[in-house]
């Protein structure tokens, strides 16, 4: 389902702290649904829902576990863990649980290449690692 991580330069934030870094074919992730990459240390998601492209971060805010596991369905993302979903649009998750929203980060299209937005300081905040499950 899931295509191993890529890595991108880590200076293409550039030295205005901000930087939109290509990461994906769209074809792919038409194809694919759920494709983990890596963008200037964080360990994302992207999505293809109802036809537009999602960026989010790999792990729940609830309880860490990889969403890569997880399933989209109706415009959103079911934890494999929990069964709670956030919402694709702007990451709320659904009453009753006691988590933070799941972050959702900036992207372009262009062409065919996906870019996704990161911030400096976004880059810095500590994000779980969590492992390659296709190795």
């Amino acid at each position: 389902m899931c295509e191993r991580p890529i890595s991108v330069d880590d200076d293409a934030a550039g030295s205005a702290g901000f930087g939109r870094t290509p990461v994906w074919n769209l074809d792919r992730l038409r194809a694919e649904t759920i494709v983990r990459v890596h963008v200037a240390g964080l360990d994302l998601l992207l999505i293809w829902n109802d036809g537009d492209a999602v960026a989010c971060d790999r792990a729940c805010p609830h309880e860490q576990a990889d969403l890569a596991l997880g399933e989209v369905r109706g415009g959103r993302l079911f934890c494999p863990r929990h069964a709670a979903s956030f919402d694709l649009r702007d990451g709320a998750i659904n009453p009753g649980w006691p988590s933070p929203p799941l972050r959702l980060y900036p992207l372009r299209i262009t062409g065919e290449q996906i870019c996704v937005e990161v911030r400096e300081r976004q880059a810095r905040r500590h994000t779980p690692v969590l492992p390659d499950e296709s190795e």
